[in-house]
């Protein structure tokens, strides 16, 4: 099984890449987190989960070991496969998805497409003692509810959520110590000249 590469990056979108790997061409899809990880780069090394069907055998790739480790556990839950696994993780941050199954913040999950009511309430029911195993993504801590504040707040104004979130994250990434103030004023003034 394939558990790791490292490559020249020939092509990518936002759910697959095309590595060169000594001269062999692999198609691996990922998230849309690990997509914006790699983005730019020429070469780029990946956690790989290989999935092995009757009529194929099909590559995910994580630019982390944790994000791996969380896609493990989402597939694991019954009726959740690898593709809507990818699709959770592209819709929300690992450490988010931990505190919203810890707190069963089934709207949280929900808001993430292609999940149900009845999936979300799955996961959170059969792993919410398991998602501790995940290890935590790289990084200060960022303070949770002013993360989420400042991301409703802008939600509020009309902006994306997901953009919100990315540019909130962005923010806090450089400076976690921001006040909600400065980072709504932070997250307008890149959103509007953006």
């Amino acid at each position: 099984m394939i558990g790791y590469l490292k490559g020249k990056v020939i092509s990518s979108k936002p759910t697959s890449i095309l590595l060169d790997v000594n001269s062999v061409g692999y198609t691996v899809n990922i998230s849309i987190n690990t997509f914006e990880k790699i983005s730019g780069l020429d070469s780029v090394s990946l956690f790989i989960y290989t999935n092995v069907r009757e009529d194929a055998i099909t590559l995910f790739g994580f630019f982390t070991e944790s994000e791996k480790e969380m896609f493990e556990l989402l597939i694991s839950v019954n009726g959740i496969g690898p593709k809507i696994a990818l699709s959770i993780l592209s819709g929300i941050q690992i450490d988010d998805l931990k505190r919203a199954i810890h707190s069963a913040d089934i709207t949280r999950i929900v808001a993430v497409p292609g999940i149900g009511r009845k999936t979300a309430e799955r996961l959170i029911l059969e792993l919410r003692a398991k998602v501790d195993q995940v290890h935590e993504e790289g990084g200060a801590e960022i303070p949770f509810s002013v993360k989420n504040e400042a991301v409703a707040a802008l939600t509020t104004l009309g902006y994306n959520s997901k953009i919100a979130e990315k540019v909130v994250r962005d923010i806090l990434t450089q400076d976690s110590n921001s006040t909600i103030e400065e980072l709504i004023k932070k997250s307008l003034s890149l959103l509007n000249n953006g």
